[in-house]
């Protein structure tokens, strides 16, 4: 018999989930075990009635009860524990019944089976020296450079059907990988509970559950205990902007648009056939609200990636004239959904030291990582996507025609500082036939290589936070794709070998160096010497660090060396060669400054002293004094 004496849920709670601040339900809704049985709770305002069916009562349903006017029906079932398997029969006011999965579920079947499983959360987690340091680690002023990965496709394992590693066999692996290659963070593609595999995890049904393809609850936990205990941040794409149609999923869940705008011009995406979420609903804010926190509080991630921003900033987001209904004053922008972009964020910093959360926005949003308080949305970075279009557009460019392009390299100078940028080179750019990176450099091979070894030391040089999805770093020559590992075969290639060798440095220069991370968000820290050499399409600037410190970064855009090449420099002595893309370990023809360089007495740049230079072919080089 279902008792009704026994509930999570105060009064404060159902006040602060009707006024949509409640960010922490999962602490009072989903499946609970408890001494001698699990405590349910599910909202569900315009039901008729509410039942758990499982595995322990042959699907036949153990009836909930309403909780007074809230819309939540709870109960708890005695001799119902950890593992059992259930969903909620969920009866409309008028019409059949529909089985959904809990929205508040902690885990789900493997799909595609869609049942929810009773979970407790209990972990011994090992992070603790992390989690003390983490505010350094994953503060404005570390470097970031990010390393993008789907779980399902990293690595594989030919031997037993070519299925993905799990959580834990990919714990030591990806933590090897991405420690030995200077990365500092490592991103996931959505892990949260997804029924297509194909969506990548971007359309979910399970906001508190992650992906049992991999593994449970505990063992994703493990993979980021790992991550953790190795040095490296972990963050999480997270998708707050649209959600699975699925039946069995929260898409009119009690009968009624409950999650969801009724009207389609509001509740339906044009593009990706998702529902979108109705923000002005207070207990849809707070649902969400709490999955933010959740990953944040019982899985240990340092931080959340947004995805889709532009699709939840604008009414009008990839629809016509018509097809969109504006705000209450007339306008176009989303007012609920910016309300509560806000509210995330500054709940994120509030509650999570050392947390950051980062924007993919495609828009010109004013202020997207600027405090509320000055009017902006809170987000602590923003992926700056134009960076990432001019700089493919302008590389896929055959060299010959570079120069009368040569404003989409130094565009980014008049910007660089509105927001706090990331630079990435995502998962996006590699897939719907888009091609991988090196697919899309200008020449032959070995052409290729060197223009794909200038992107990354483009990307390494400019401020701002670095992120590169997996494949990319070694040059891989295939479109990703989910359905099976990426191509490591080709490491035994020298030429795909140096590009991973070149990335491996980048990131160690860029970790190594503290300031530079520092200053990748001070106007002052960046001092361009030559921007406009467009007819040889040759770009030069320094990085400025403490005590006059400085890098000096140097670009040949063109397949022709150029000799003697005179670059303005602020101090006399010897310049180092730190790094050189053209060198021989990388792919390269090994062409080079022998070293380093003395600066001479020679004005030049509006500069005092300056150096003379080879530049290398496609090639990037950086010079420091030692």
């Amino acid at each position: 018999m279902v008792r009704y004496d026994v509930s999570l849920i105060g009064d404060l709670d159902l006040h602060l989930m009707g006024e949509g601040t409640h960010d922490r339900l999962y602490e009072k809704m989903g499946a609970h075990p408890l001494q001698g049985g699990t405590y349910f709770a599910v909202w569900a305002p315009s039901a008729r009635e509410v039942a758990v069916i499982g595995d322990w009562n042959g699907w036949a349903g153990d009836p909930l009860r309403p909780r007074a006017g809230s819309g939540v029906w709870e109960g708890f079932i005695p001799g119902v524990g950890t593992g059992a398997i259930y969903k909620y029969r969920v009866s409309p006011a008028a019409g059949a019944a529909a089985e959904k999965t809990d929205p508040l579920g902690f885990a789900q079947e493997v799909p595609p089976m869609t049942a929810s499983v009773v979970t407790d959360l209990a972990y011994a987690w090992g992070d603790q020296a992390w989690m003390a340091g983490r505010a350094r680690a994953n503060a404005l002023s570390a470097p970031w450079t990010v390393y993008e990965v789907h779980l399902g496709s990293w690595m594989r394992v030919p031997e037993e059907g070519d299925r993905p590693l799990t959580y834990r066999e990919l714990a030591p692996k990806l933590a090897d990988y991405a420690v030995d290659m200077g990365f500092t963070h490592v991103e996931l593609l959505p892990v949260m509970e997804h029924p297509f595999y194909g969506s990548w995890g971007y359309q979910l049904t399970g906001y508190f559950a992650p992906t049992s393809r991999y593994g449970s609850p505990q063992d994703f936990m493990a993979l980021i205990d790992h991550l953790h205990q190795r040095g490296l941040g972990v963050i999480l794409d997270w998708v707050p902007s649209h959600f699975a149609r699925d039946g069995h999923g929260l898409g009119l869940f009690d009968g009624t648009h409950l999650y969801e705008h009724a009207d389609p011009r509001q509740g339906e995406h044009p593009d990706w056939g998702s529902y979108i979420f109705n923000f002005g609903r207070h207990e849809v804010s707070a649902f969400l609200l709490s999955s933010a926190r959740f990953w944040l509080d019982r899985y240990h991630a340092d931080g959340l990636r947004v995805d889709a921003i532009a699709s939840m900033l604008y009414l009008d987001y990839s629809r016509p004239a018509g097809a969109w209904i504006p705000n209450a004053y007339g306008g176009r922008e989303n007012l609920e959904a910016i309300a509560y972009l806000r509210r995330f964020n500054e709940d994120a910093y509030r509650d999570g030291p050392g947390v950051q959360t980062v924007a993919e926005d495609s828009t010109a949003w004013p202020g997207v990582s600027r405090p509320t308080y000055t009017g902006g949305l809170g987000f602590g970075m923003k992926w700056d996507m134009g960076w990432m279009h001019d700089t493919l557009a302008y590389l896929a460019r055959d060299p010959v025609h570079r120069k009368h392009h040569h404003r989409q390299l130094t565009f980014r100078g008049l910007y660089a500082f509105s927001e706090n940028f990331m630079l990435p080179l995502s998962h996006d750019e590699v897939v719907h036939g888009k091609g991988s990176l090196l697919g899309k450099m200008a020449g032959d091979m070995w052409q290729k290589r060197a223009n794909l070894r200038l992107l990354f030391g483009w990307q390494h040089a400019q401020p701002g936070k670095k992120l590169v999805f997996m494949g990319g770093e070694f040059g891989q020559g295939r479109e990703w794709s989910h359905e099976r590992s990426l191509d490591w075969h080709l490491l035994a290639d020298p030429g795909h070998d140096g590009v991973r060798r070149w990335v491996r440095d980048l990131n160690r220069l860029y970790r190594d160096t503290p300031w530079l991370g520092a200053t990748d968000f001070q106007p002052a820290a960046v001092d361009w010497i030559a921007m406009d050499d467009a007819d040889q399409s040759v770009v030069a600037f320094l990085r400025w660090g403490p005590d006059d410190a400085a890098l000096l970064f140097v670009f040949n855009f063109t397949p022709i060396p150029r000799q003697n090449y005179r670059v303005g420099v602020p101090h006399a002595g010897p310049w180092a060669e730190r790094l050189n893309s053209d060198a021989a370990v990388y792919g390269g023809s090994g062409q080079g400054n022998l070293g380093g360089v003395e600066a001479a007495p020679i004005p030049w740049h509006g500069r005092p002293l300056s150096l003379s230079l080879t530049l290398p072919p496609l090639g990037a080089v950086v010079l420091g004094r030692p």
